[in-house]
C-alpha cells in the first residue's frame, strides 16, 4: 500500500506571531482528509528567503505563503508567475511546478469573493473606491476592484509608492491622491468603498486608526479593513459609530488561504469550516 503523502506547508514573513494561517490550513488539511503540517517560518532578515525557497524547489516544502514584508521582494527569486500575480506585481503563494517555483496571488480573488458576500457588485457597479496604502496587499485590492470596472483612488503616506502602484498595474481607472486628503470629509464624499490595506491598527497598536475622529463619513460608505487582529479595529469601531457598514479582513484571509491550499494540493477546502475555526478561536458568535 502506498504511504500517505505528508504535506509540508508554511508561512514566510515577519513578524508572524499574530497569524491565523496555521489554524486555517490545519483545518483545511483535516477537512479534506489530508495529512500534513503548516509551520510559521519567520524571517527577520531577507537573506534567508532564498534558503526557504530552495526547500520548496527541492520538495522539502510543498508550498508556502508569503506575507509582509516579502510579497514583492520575493519576485526575483521565482521562475514564473501566474498572469494575475504578474499583473499585480506581488505574490502571496508559492509552489513547485515541474521543478520551477511559481508565484501566485490569491489575495485579489480572496478580497473580491469576501466583498461580494456583503456588498454585491450588482448593488454598487462601477463605483468609486478609496484604497489606503500601496504595498503588496494594496496592489491585490486595487487590481481586483479596477478589473471589475471600479474607479480606484490610492492614497499612501509615500506618494511615490502609490504612483508606482498605478504605473505598474496600468489601469486607466486608477489614480492617486495625497495621504492627508482622507482627513477631509469633502474628499471622502465621492466614495462608496474605502479599503484599509495598511497595518495601522494592527495588534499591538490597536488604538491607532488612519482616520481622525473629527472626520465625518458619507452615508452609505462601506469601510473594509484588511487588518484582522484585532477583528474590531479602531477604524471599524469609528465606522460603526457613524452608522456605516464595517467589514474586517477575516473573510479575505480565509478565502485567500482556501485558494492557496487548492493551488498546492488540488483539493478545495470548505471556506465555511475554515472561517468557523477562526471564529471559535476568537470567541466570536457564528453568523
Amino acid at each position: 500500500m502506498k504511504p500517505q503523502k505528508i504535506w509540508r506547508l508554511g508561512l514566510v514573513g515577519y513578524p508572524l506571531e499574530h497569524s491565523f494561517s496555521p489554524l486555517l490550513h490545519k483545518t483545511a488539511l483535516t477537512e479534506t482528509g489530508l495529512t500534513g503540517i503548516y509551520r510559521l517560518l519567520p524571517l527577520p532578515q531577507m537573506e534567508n528567503l532564498a534558503l526557504v525557497l530552495d526547500q520548496v524547489r527541492s520538495g522539502e516544502l510543498d508550498g508556502i505563503n508569503i506575507t509582509i514584508p516579502y510579497k514583492q521582494t520575493v519576485l526575483p527569486y521565482l521562475d514564473g508567475l501566474t498572469p494575475s500575480a504578474q499583473a499585480i506585481g506581488a505574490v502571496n503563494t508559492v509552489y513547485n511546478k515541474d521543478g520551477r517555483l511559481i508565484g501566485e496571488n490569491t489575495d485579489a480573488p480572496g478580497f473580491w469573493l469576501d466583498l461580494v458576500r456583503f456588498v454585491p457588485e450588482s448593488v454598487m457597479p462601477h463605483q468609486q473606491a478609496l484604497v489606503l496604502g500601496a504595498g503588496g496587499a494594496a496592489r491585490a485590492v486595487v487590481f481586483a476592484l479596477a478589473e471589475q470596472g471600479w474607479q480606484v483612488n490610492v492614497v499612501a503616506r509615500r506618494l511615490a509608492q502609490a504612483q508606482d502602484l498605478v504605473e505598474t498595474l496600468g489601469f486607466p481607472n486608477v489614480s492617486t491622491s495625497l495621504w492627508d486628503a482622507i482627513q477631509k470629509s469633502s474628499f471622502l464624499n465621492k466614495f462608496k468603498l474605502m479599503v484599509n490595506t495598511t497595518p495601522i491598527g494592527l495588534f499591538p497598536n490597536i488604538n491607532e486608526s488612519p482616520l481622525t475622529n473629527n472626520v465625518t463619513l458619507p452615508p452609505g460608505l462601506v469601510v473594509y479593513d484588511l487588518v484582522y487582529n484585532p477583528i474590531q479595529t479602531a477604524l471599524l469601531t469609528f465606522t460603526k459609530s457613524q452608522g456605516n457598514l464595517a467589514l474586517s479582513g477575516l473573510g479575505m484571509l480565509v478565502y485567500q488561504a482556501a485558494l492557496a491550499f487548492e493551488a498546492w494540493t488540488g483539493k478545495k477546502p470548505s471556506v465555511q469550516t475554515m472561517e468557523s475555526a477562526v471564529k471559535r478561536k476568537l470567541g466570536l458568535e457564528e453568523k
